[in-house]
């Protein structure tokens, strides 16, 4: 009679698990059905991850009955875009939040805590698993004064591509382990201007590039930053001053009028072999391992951002997706179910293979994807620690980011020493923080 009774006990757990199981699979299908027919509205970037996002929505759409209708602009007007629909009530359910754009966007009640839909079960993913998020990611990317507003989506982290054949050939067999050894070790050796053979290329165009990829680059691994504590310019300290001499010193192993180079520029300067090394987004793997666009094959190597007096780290980079306040109430249910979807466990190894990159860490834990795709260990290294504010994220950032790209392109033109450079931005920055509120107590000092 005990065996019997185990047995029966045994049966139904396996019942009820096999059930829970179920619902866990089919809980989109079932959240969905009171959206049927409903249309959310979305920007994407003509970038790898939201073209693997697109290839995969006919399964999200079949699932829920739920269409989703996206516009695809370049980077350079997305936030502008998304800015004039917010404020004169436009018809955007989502919210394309970039690393910068989450203090802005969370201060101007532009967007939705998720915990306004993780309250309720109907609409809620059984496996959603904030924890299995990289904690930097959804901390930079989704998190603003304490309150988580978006997921991950899209995400990049900088790394070292490298020509391992040019390295070899110059006498070593592994990339630099630092910036100190890349510019005294490496970079004599690798480069030979007459040959129109250069070691690096920083990606430096002004706008954007020069002050979230080149500058901010340079701040961070020597222990400098841009603002201290008190919310005061950190950029005449002797760390940050120290990056920014280092900048200019590595320029003489860049290609001429690498001022002028964004990251198209950069990219292609390593996959035509015309420079050995350059620090880009992990973004830029499939543009480095396509035969179309590169010359690299088998000698395309990637590793962590080299590591400065401060340790390693690197730049941070990529978005997340949070439902638009201004949306209807239905709207916006049916817009968390797309959230949930497109960032999700569930999905993340066929949006990896489709040339996405997932914010969720149990898809680089498996031994094929890791084999397959070179940058994924040293991505996944780079976001064991990092800096969320590597570039500010208030709702300041835009203005300052204009005054550091035309004063940063004018320290490496000589133009301006880098003190003077560091100066000018520094009076003009706080000029613009006092303005904003940050030094009368009318706003936290969040960055």
């Amino acid at each position: 009679m005990r065996k019997f009774l185990y047995a029966s006990l045994s049966a139904l757990a396996l019942m009820a698990g096999a059930a829970s199981a179920a619902l866990a699979q089919d809980w989109l299908e079932t959240a969905g059905k009171p959206f049927e027919g409903k249309e959310i509205n979305v920007v994407f970037l003509d970038r790898p991850g939201y073209r693997a996002i697109i290839k995969l929505l006919p399964e999200f759409e079949k699932k829920t009955g739920i269409k989703v209708n996206y516009e695809i602009v370049p980077y350079e007007n997305s936030r502008e875009r998304q800015v004039l629909n917010f404020t004169s009530n436009g018809d955007l359910t989502i919210a394309l939040v970039d690393l910068v754009w989450i203090g802005e966007f969370a201060e101007n009640n532009w967007i939705v805590p998720i915990d306004e839909f993780t309250s309720d079960p109907s609409i809620t993913d059984p496996n959603l698993k904030l924890e299995g998020f990289f904690p930097l990611l959804l901390e930079a990317f989704g998190s603003w004064g304490g309150k988580t507003y978006g997921l991950p989506f899209d995400n990049y982290s900088g790394l070292l591509f490298y020509n391992s054949c040019q390295l070899k050939e110059a006498g070593f067999d592994k990339p630099p382990e630092t910036w100190d050894a890349l510019l005294k070790d490496y970079a004599p050796k690798l480069t030979d201007a007459s040959k129109n053979q250069y070691a690096f290329a920083l990606q430096s165009r002004r706008g954007e590039t020069q002050s979230a990829d080149s500058f901010m680059r340079v701040l961070w691994p020597f222990g400098g930053s841009l603002l201290n504590e008190e919310f005061k310019s950190n950029l005449l300290s002797e760390a940050s001053q120290k990056g920014l001499t280092f900048r200019q010193d590595l320029m003489k192993y860049m290609p001429p009028g690498i001022v002028s180079y964004d990251h198209a520029e950069a990219v292609n300067a390593l996959a035509q072999g015309q420079v050995s090394m350059i620090t880009e987004w992990s973004a830029f793997y499939g543009t480095l391992t396509d035969p179309a666009t590169s010359k690299l094959g088998d000698c395309l190597a990637v590793a962590p951002e080299p590591a400065g007096p401060a340790g390693r780290l690197p730049a941070l980079g990529g978005f997340s997706l949070a439902v638009a306040e201004q949306a209807p109430d239905d709207l916006k249910k049916a817009s968390w179910l797309f959230i949930q979807w497109a960032t999700s466990e569930e999905i993340a190894r066929p949006y990896v293979e489709a040339g996405g990159v997932s914010g969720r860490t149990s898809i680089y834990e498996d031994a094929d994807i890791k084999a397959k795709y070179k940058f994924v260990e040293p991505m996944v290294a780079s976001w064991q620690k990092g800096v969320p504010e590597f570039r500010p994220r208030f709702p300041a950032w835009p203005a300052i980011s204009e005054i550091i790209a035309e004063w940063g392109t004018k320290m490496m033109l000589g133009e301006v020493s880098t003190e003077a450079g560091a100066k000018e931005i520094g009076t003009r920055m706080e000029d613009i923080l006092s303005k904003e509120g940050y030094y009368d107590g009318k706003r936290e000092l969040l960055q």
